[in-house]
Parts: C-alpha cells; sequence; structure tokens
C-alpha cells in the first residue's frame, strides 16, 4: 500500500521516462551552521537509487559547492571561486556516500555549452559514464567562470543538461511544494498550481523573486528553465525534496507537485531543429548501402557508407549527407558531424573499429549518429 502523502498539490503519475536530470539546489543541501548536511540528500539519493535499479539513468545538477566552501574558507576570504573550488570535493563526497557505484564529477562553463565541439565533447563524456553505471553529479566550474560569461544558477544549468543527453524530464527539488499563483510565503491564499499545460506570461508572473539565501535561483529561474527544457521536448517535474514523503511517492511515479509540460514532443523538436539549424558549406558523400541504411533502418551512418566529403567543414557542424552515384548526387539527409572533412576523406570506406588506428583518436564509431541526423 502507497503511503499517505500531505500536501497542497494533489497526486498526479508521472510521465513515463527512462533518462533523467534531477537539480538539487542549495537549500536542500546546507547545514544551517554552514558546510553540508545530508538530512535532505539521503531521501533523493535514495530516489536516484530505485531508478536506477528499475533501469532508468539519472544525472544530478548539483548546487552547495559555495556552501561547502564556506565552512572551510575564512569569511574575509569569501571569494566564490575560492569557496566552490574547496566546497566541489565536499560536495562530491557528500554524494558519494549514498551510492555504491561510482559518482563523477563534471564541471561545466558557459563556454562548453556554446561552442559546439566542446558540447559535445560534454554530451559524449556524460553518455559514457552513464553507460559505464557511472552517476554524473554537474556543476557549473565557478573557479574558471568570468562574470559575464556564468550560467548564474543551476535551474538553467539542469535544463541545459537535459537538453544535452536527451533526457525525457527534468526534476527540479526545491524547498517549496511547487508553483503557486502568489509566493505563499507572503500570501497565505495562493493557490497551488499542480499542472501547467503551457507557460504562459501570466504563469510567469506568478514567480517570485529569489529564495533561500543558499542559493541563486527563485520560482523566476526554475520557470526559466522549464521554459528552456519544453522548447525541445521535455517535461518538467517540480517538488518539494524536503518532504521525505513526496520524495518516496516520487520513486513510485507519484508526483505531489507541478508539472510543466513541453509544448511539443522530445522527437519532434529535435527534429525540427535538425531541420532548420543553419548549414555550414559542404556535405559528406555516401554510397547507396549507407543510403538505404539511412533511409529505410533509421541508422546511423558509418565510415563503411561513406565516400568522401566536400568542403572545409568541422566536427559539431551542420552538414548536408549527399548520395553520390551513377545517376547522379542528390541530398538524402542532414545532420551534425562527429568528424571533420578532412578526418572523412581519411577514414571513408573504413570500418568503425579502424578509426583510431587511421586517425590517432576517437569521437566513436559513428560519423553522424542517428539522434543528430534527420532524413530530408
Amino acid at each position: 500500500m502507497s503511503p499517505t502523502v500531505h500536501s497542497p498539490f494533489p497526486e498526479q503519475t508521472l510521465p513515463p521516462w527512462k533518462r533523467a536530470v534531477l537539480k538539487v539546489g542549495s537549500s536542500l543541501l546546507a547545514a544551517d551552521g554552514g558546510g553540508l548536511s545530508p538530512r535532505h540528500a539521503l531521501g533523493l539519493a535514495q530516489f536516484v537509487s530505485a531508478n536506477v535499479l528499475a533501469g532508468r539513468e539519472v544525472v544530478i545538477v548539483s548546487s552547495g559547492a559555495v556552501a561547502a566552501g564556506r565552512a572551510i574558507v575564512p569569511r574575509a576570504l569569501e571569494a566564490g571561486a575560492a569557496m566552490a573550488a574547496l566546497g566541489q570535493a565536499q560536495l562530491i563526497g557528500l554524494w558519494q556516500r549514498f551510492f555504491e557505484r561510482p559518482v563523477a564529477q563534471v564541471l561545466l562553463t558557459h563556454d562548453d555549452l556554446r561552442n559546439r565541439r566542446r558540447y559535445l565533447n560534454a554530451r559524449a563524456t556524460l553518455n559514457e559514464l552513464l553507460r559505464l553505471g557511472a552517476l554524473p553529479v554537474v556543476n557549473e566550474n565557478d573557479t574558471v567562470s568570468v562574470d559575464e560569461l556564468k550560467l548564474g544558477d543551476n535551474d538553467n544549468l539542469a535544463a541545459t543538461v537535459a537538453a544535452l543527453i536527451d533526457a525525457d524530464v527534468l526534476f527540479i527539488a526545491t524547498d517549496i511544494d511547487g508553483l503557486y499563483s502568489a509566493d505563499p510565503r507572503r500570501h497565505p491564499q495562493a493557490r497551488p498550481i499542480h499542472d501547467v499545460p503551457e507557460l504562459t506570461g501570466e504563469v510567469l508572473a506568478m514567480a517570485g523573486g529569489a529564495g533561500s539565501g543558499a542559493g541563486t535561483g527563485g520560482m523566476r529561474t526554475k520557470l526559466e528553465a522549464a521554459a528552456k527544457a519544453g522548447r525541445v521536448g521535455i517535461d518538467t517535474c517540480l517538488f518539494n525534496g524536503r518532504d521525505s514523503d513526496v520524495v518516496r511517492a516520487l520513486a513510485q511515479g507519484r508526483l505531489f507537485g507541478t508539472r510543466i509540460h513541453a509544448g511539443q514532443t522530445r522527437v519532434a523538436a529535435r527534429k525540427y531543429w535538425l531541420r532548420h539549424a543553419p548549414l555550414e558549406p559542404g556535405a559528406i558523400l555516401i554510397d547507396d548501402g549507407a543510403a538505404a541504411a539511412l533511409r529505410d533502418k533509421g541508422a546511423s551512418l558509418l565510415p563503411g557508407g561513406v565516400r568522401g566529403a566536400d568542403g572545409d567543414f568541422r566536427r559539431g557542424d551542420m552538414i548536408e549527407v549527399r548520395l553520390r552515384n551513377e545517376q547522379g548526387e542528390v541530398c538524402l539527409a542532414r545532420g551534425v558531424s562527429q568528424y571533420s572533412a578532412s578526418d572523412i576523406r581519411r577514414i571513408a570506406g573504413h570500418h568503425s573499429r579502424d578509426i583510431e588506428r587511421v586517425l590517432g583518436y576517437n569521437y566513436g564509431g559513428n560519423v553522424i549518429h542517428r539522434d543528430d541526423l534527420v532524413v530530408l
């Protein structure tokens, strides 16, 4: 029998998911006297473990490094970068104590996500960590970020990571029960909003300012993150990470909080972007066998079916895929190339296992992964 949950929000069923991002804010991890507390982290870790055992994948985006650093660095030296550097080890140690599987620290900057090649590298690293059964814990790399290029808050970082790894859902653990029609701490008559079919201006106006003093964001940044996730087809669920009953129910697929629906499916959003993103000059040239595999089987493009490359594009560029045979040449697809034009000319016709031997390095066995490709 499912335990009774006392919440102002009605129960609703979680959307089906296989891969998720869980964002945990500083207010759930900071101890009252400074440093970190396992009090609320334990329940969230149990939620992660239950889903991993069920065959799902979870990436944690965790704040708390600066809060941890405050317990180490004297107040007179309270530089954010220094506190973050000292606190990161404490933060990873906190999460590692709850899991038998290895916890991997991943620090990202604005440049990592703006530069297409570094974006692809970050995505490949996270996917490989998940494949290996590790638990990635992501945070902004405050020690090297400059103020004008900071991501700013981990709510928006979590939405970016969700898009980066093609997550099905973004969970945001907060210190209130969900979205209200107004700030419930100032307006006792505020109504709980448990279901948001569309993030309109009226809904955004319900968000207050900054929340807990331990963090950098409030409900406004959570809705901004939900909007960012929604644009790529990812639903967002807000819930109270301090309520152990709510967290236990979440592990059973029961949400007591706010679900914010994406405006379109994840696949539709991805395919729309692939169809309409600007192309770089150049093309990958393929043979009839590769064309049939892309068109009829939804396969990735492998080097064995590649005949060559036109132009001088780089790894991470959006380019055309052209079928070239005796009948002529036709544009068959477009996608994000994992290799530069010069690399593709060298590995064309080779088996995927030969890539590292030919190039001396390897970005994976696909020239274009099927998730990064759309047939026209």
